[in-house]
């Protein structure tokens, strides 16, 4: 119960977050308090509910008007390159570059077909995407590891 109610507040301050601090830039809009919550998730709770995460506060924003469809490909193939490295390294730096490398990096070149089949937008660059992706995920991630560093692991850990 105590990581069902840690999720959902983790869901909450990242839709609440990524409502009040996201710069549009282009079509899609830079919401670094979304990665943040990824990894802080990640590294508190799991890669699972990080996946959770990502996908519930991604679907709640879209649905605000907060956030794009490409928040989907975004936040997800973060959280999961994230879950996936923390989960055989338990290191924060392994969810940092996981987050960076599958947002920033691998979501912002799927989000090119992803765009064209689901916004209905016109073909573009490979890296079009990828300036945007990694100023949000990079920018997001400094913000959690600021965190992780300033919070003592005994208060992240669920007991």
């Amino acid at each position: 119960m105590k990581k069902m109610t840690l999720l959902a507040m983790y869901i909450a301050i990242c839709v609440i977050g990524s409502s009040v601090v996201s710069i549009p830039i282009g079509v899609a809009k830079v919401a670094p308090i979304q990665h943040m919550m990824t990894i802080i998730c990640t590294v508190t709770l799991g890669p699972i509910p990080a996946i959770i995460q990502a996908i519930l506060a991604s679907l709640i924003r879209l649905m605000m008007g907060t956030g794009t469809l490409l928040a989907i490909p975004g936040s997800v193939i973060g959280a999961v390159l994230a879950g996936m490295l923390y989960a055989t390294t338990k290191r924060h730096i392994a969810a940092i570059s996981g987050e960076i490398i599958g947002t920033g990096i691998i979501a912002s070149l799927v989000a090119v077909p992803y765009s064209m089949f689901f916004m209905h937008a016109p073909a573009v660059s490979a890296l079009f995407f990828m300036p945007s992706f990694l100023l949000s995920t990079v920018t997001g991630a400094m913000l959690a590891l600021a965190i992780l560093k300033a919070v003592p692991t005994r208060y992240l850990a669920i007991q």
